[in-house]
């Protein structure tokens, strides 16, 4: 019997990563390996000789992500899939949520406060100038949230109760690209795990608390209607943005589950942030689903058109 190894690319994370390595070997199924991948130079078009890899790091290395494309090409199933993940933007997400009937803020993005590197002003003779600011205000409304189009982590994320709050914030963008989100006054908030677009744990969060403690240990009881369509929504999102590992956040205003963050194909997993039930769900979830994965026939470079994802095509 041929191996099928599994292969983990991953940055600073030091307790999810080994320990999926080890459940998945503790399996002990027939013809499956795990092991933590060593990448050197990288030859074209050569195949990586894993069968699945586990992609936790190449959001912020660009070397790992050329890595992970011609692994796909050469046969590798890479979750998640290095040309969608590659091709995807926040901004994008909230326009696809209200395509396929999944409430989510009103959204706009916004012109780079300054200029991107190696560009001019007349880089951007086709920006309207000035914006008409407060038609703006007057369809997002306050508070709001000033956010990267593509980013994670919190990072240069700002709460803003007025104009001037507004204008303080976006001076200090710099270069990135943003959006202005319709804050959300919302009474419950859940973060979702969904693996393999079909499995879901609900976890209550609050985003307002310090990082360590936003997962909440002793969850209050929910609607189980309310908790039923956010399981339905993060499962639809997924299943169009085509990630087979991602969470997906919603805020609850007056009874209304409004997706406000699903671009996290390489969520937190770390066993001291999620907390010990959390993280025994997502470690056997993955586990699952990279040994499904490999022992699957699935051609991962089977159709990478663009299309072919956003409709849902096998």
């Amino acid at each position: 019997m041929q191996t099928k190894k599994i292969g983990i690319i991953y940055g600073m994370e030091n307790s999810f990563p080994p320990a999926l390595v080890d459940r998945i070997n503790s399996r002990a199924v027939p013809g499956i390996v795990a092991e933590h991948i060593k990448v050197g130079a990288v030859r074209m078009a050569e195949p990586s000789g894993y069968r699945v890899i586990i992609d936790r790091i190449s959001h912020d290395i660009p070397f790992y992500r050329a890595y992970l494309k011609n692994a796909v090409l050469g046969g590798t199933i890479v979750i998640n899939n290095p040309f969608w993940w590659s091709a995807d933007d926040k901004f994008f997400n909230y326009s696809l949520a209200g395509k396929i009937g999944v409430a989510a803020p009103k959204t706009v993005i916004l012109p780079h406060k300054m200029l991107p590197p190696g560009t001019t002003g007349n880089s951007m003779r086709n920006l309207q100038y000035p914006l008409d600011w407060d038609a703006v205000f007057a369809y997002i409304g306050f508070p709001a949230f000033l956010k990267p189009h593509s980013g994670g982590g919190w990072k240069s994320v700002y709460k803003v109760d007025n104009p001037d709050e507004f204008f303080r914030a976006y001076d200090d963008t710099g270069d990135l690209c943003m959006t202005l989100q319709t804050g959300v006054n919302f009474k419950e908030y859940f973060r979702c795990y969904v693996v393999g677009q079909k499995k879901v744990h609900i976890m209550q969060y609050d985003p307002r608390l310090p990082h360590q403690d936003r997962y909440i240990r002793h969850p209050e009881p929910v609607d189980p209607a309310l908790l039923q369509r956010v399981e339905d929504d993060a499962i639809k999102l997924c299943v169009a943005l085509g990630y087979d590992l991602n969470t997906v956040e919603f805020a609850v205003e007056d009874g209304i589950p409004y997706a406000i963050d699903f671009l996290n194909p390489a969520p937190d997993a770390d066993l001291h942030s999620v907390g010990p039930d959390n993280f025994e769900w997502i470690l056997n979830a993955v586990s699952d689903l990279a040994i499904e994965k490999a022992q699957s026939d699935e051609n991962p470079a089977a159709d990478l058109r663009w299309n072919a994802f956003l409709k849902g095509e096998d």
